[in-house]
């Protein structure tokens, strides 16, 4: 018959690989993490870019102390190469295409999800994707708006899925972005307690 102190070893391994088993990796620190969202990203063939820096003086990212809604600043369509996607929606003249714009918004989540990865260090602890503000430079004739955000919408709900994914949005139009950029999105999302 074992003893309770010759148990507890053996049923700490068995934990340990269950956990492994399901997808927890240790980071730098030594703190185990859920890596299911990196793996699910990984198995889309999805490349995140390297999570972006502010253009100006703001933070990318506000989380009051002692809540759990983190505000997520405007993204801009920067692609894994660090090349920044410019130009404005309307081909009637001589703009880019909803297909075009709608490749650009889908950069802008990519440039989101980089940063809730590497500020939150682990993918699962976002709860849910509350809302998306998208804004898109165009011209006055263009109507679209709303087709060219469905880039940014659709690679959330790729990664994140629904319930988690699903989130309130808005699209509107301007004449202009920062950075001659055609599009930039926010976000607010909800995070799970560490």
């Amino acid at each position: 018959m074992l003893k309770s102190t010759m148990l507890r070893p053996l049923l700490s391994r068995r934990i340990a690989g269950r956990i492994s088993r399901r997808g927890a990796s240790a980071n730098d620190n030594g703190i185990r993490r859920n890596v299911h969202i990196e793996k699910k990203i990984e198995g889309l063939g999805m490349e995140l870019p390297t999570a972006p820096l502010p253009k100006a003086n703001y933070n990318i990212v506000c989380l009051p102390p002692g809540e759990n809604v983190m505000y997520v600043s405007g993204h801009l369509p920067i692609k894994a190469d660090g090349e920044l996607i410019t130009g404005t929606l309307g081909p009637d003249n001589g703009g880019m295409t909803v297909e075009e714009g709608y490749d650009a918004a889908r950069h802008c989540g990519l440039n989101i999800i980089a940063t809730l990865k590497k500020q939150l260090g682990d993918l699962d602890r976002v709860e849910q994707v509350v809302k998306v503000f998208g804004i898109v430079s165009s011209h006055t004739d263009f109507k679209h708006q709303h087709l060219v955000m469905d880039g940014c919408s659709d690679v959330i709900m790729e990664v994140f899925d629904k319930p988690v994914g699903y989130h309130a949005r808005s699209a509107i139009g301007t004449n202009t972005l920062p950075l001659n950029a055609p599009v930039e999105v926010e976000a607010i999302v909800k995070i799970k307690p560490e």
